[in-house]
């Protein structure tokens, strides 16, 4: 486990609430707990210490952005849009389109799913996640570029349910 996947869990435990987690493999131990105590990290008998970052206020900053942005949007097309149903990110990690650079997307928008299709992959701490259609429709919108980092809970499709 190297120090980018260490952060990445950093901030999906900040983001996620918990108080504390720990998590034990063979030879290190991660204890993180929110607040202002530090995060401890043993790899074979060393103790490192890394304090967690204020991520709640770094976090909260870009979503207080992004809804201003969206707000005229919303208003233009809230009588087409109450129906569609948005598809968002369950883990953080990276988006992809696709199971292979040379392999097609899994979807495009304009595409027929059913429920259990998968949608794209998230890979996470070197694990590819599939991710599944919710429901049955159309795809009407991808809302991440192939190949971008993706946080918990982030919109990713907007299906038009069948």
């Amino acid at each position: 486990m190297d120090i980018k996947d260490i952060q990445n869990l950093i901030k999906f435990v900040a983001k996620s609430g918990a108080q504390e987690v720990k998590l034990e493999m063979e030879d290190i131990k991660i204890t993180i707990k929110t607040g202002s105590d530090p995060v401890q990290i043993e790899s074979s008998g060393l103790v490192h210490q890394l304090q967690a970052a204020p991520a709640p206020a770094v976090l909260a900053a870009p979503p207080v952005a992004s809804p201003a942005e969206e707000t005229p949007k919303k208003e233009e097309k809230q009588d087409n849009d109450d129906h569609l149903i948005t598809i968002k990110s369950p883990i953080i990690g990276t988006f992809y389109r696709k199971s292979a650079p040379e392999k097609p997307a899994f979807v495009e928008v304009g595409d027929t799913i059913k429920e259990g299709d998968v949608l794209c992959v998230i890979e996470a701490m070197k694990l590819f996640n599939e991710i599944e259609s919710e429901v049955s429709g159309t795809v009407v919108k991808i809302l991440v570029d192939d190949a971008s980092p993706v946080e918990f809970d982030q919109p990713l499709f907007v299906i038009n349910p069948a």
